[in-house]
C-alpha cells in the first residue's frame, strides 16, 4: 500500500484527541489528515456498528465503512483497556463500557466501581511507585488503513501498566488518567502528545504502520 505526499487520509473518528495524535504522526509523510468532523460530508456518515470480537475486526469494519462512504483511504483504530482483575474487561467494549454514548468520565467511574466490587488491589511491593494500584492492565491498539478497492494495512501495539485508584493528569482522553506507567512515574494523561506517541499502544501501532508504509 502507498500513501503519497498530498494524499488525504480520513480518520474514522470524531475524537479530537485521536485526530491530533494521527496528524502529528503522518505530518512527516506529507499526508493530509482529516477526521469525520472536519471532512465535508463526514458528519453525515452514520454511527458504525462495531460488532467484531477483536480489536482488528472492529478497526477493519470502521475503516472500510468510512472508505466506502467517501472514496478516500481511511484509517481506523480500535483500542481498549484490558484489565487483568476484570478478566480482560472492558476490552473491545472500552469506549462504551458504561453504555452507548457514555462519556470518558462515565467509563472511568464504572471501571473503578467494578474494580472495587471485585475487591481488586495490588500489593505495594508488586507495584513500586504506583499510587493506589488496583490491577495490572494494558492498553491495546489495532490500526487499519483501508483503501478503495480493498487494499488494507494493519498494525498493533500494546503498553503495560496499572490501573490506579488515584487519577492524575488533564491530558489525553479515555482511561488515560487512571493508567499508570511505572517506567515514566506518571499517568498516561500526564504525558505530552509527543511523549505519548513515543510509548503508547497507539504510538507503537502508528510507528509500525509508518514503517510498513515507508517500505511499500
Amino acid at each position: 500500500m502507498r500513501l503519497a505526499a498530498g494524499d488525504t487520509l480520513l480518520i474514522a473518528t470524531r475524537n479530537k484527541g485521536k485526530t491530533a495524535e494521527f496528524r502529528a504522526a503522518f505530518a512527516a509523510l506529507g499526508v493530509q489528515v482529516a477526521d469525520l468532523n472536519e471532512y465535508e460530508g463526514g458528519r453525515d456518515i452514520p454511527d458504525i456498528v462495531e460488532d467484531g470480537d477483536t480489536f482488528e475486526a472492529n478497526a477493519t469494519i470502521k475503516a472500510k465503512a468510512v472508505s466506502d462512504a467517501t472514496g478516500l483511504p481511511a484509517l481506523a483504530d480500535d483500542s481498549g483497556l484490558v484489565v487483568d482483575a476484570l478478566g480482560g474487561a472492558p476490552g473491545v467494549y472500552s469506549a462504551r463500557y458504561a453504555g452507548e454514548g457514555a462519556s470518558d468520565a462515565d467509563n472511568n467511574a464504572k471501571l473503578l466501581r467494578e474494580l472495587e466490587a471485585a475487591g481488586a488491589s495490588v500489593a505495594g511491593a508488586d507495584a513500586p511507585g504506583v499510587p493506589a494500584p488496583l490491577s495490572t492492565a494494558r492498553f491495546v491498539s489495532c490500526l487499519v488503513i483501508y483503501k478503495p478497492g480493498g487494499d488494507t494495512l494493519s498494525a498493533e501495539g500494546t503498553v503495560e501498566g496499572y490501573v490506579t485508584g488515584a487519577p492524575r493528569g488533564a491530558g489525553g482522553f479515555g482511561y488515560d488518567p487512571l493508567f499508570w506507567l511505572p517506567a515514566q512515574g506518571r499517568s498516561m494523561a500526564e504525558l505530552s502528545v509527543a511523549d505519548k506517541n513515543a510509548i503508547s499502544h497507539r504510538g507503537q501501532a502508528l510507528a509500525e504502520l509508518l514503517r510498513q508504509l515507508e517500505r511499500s
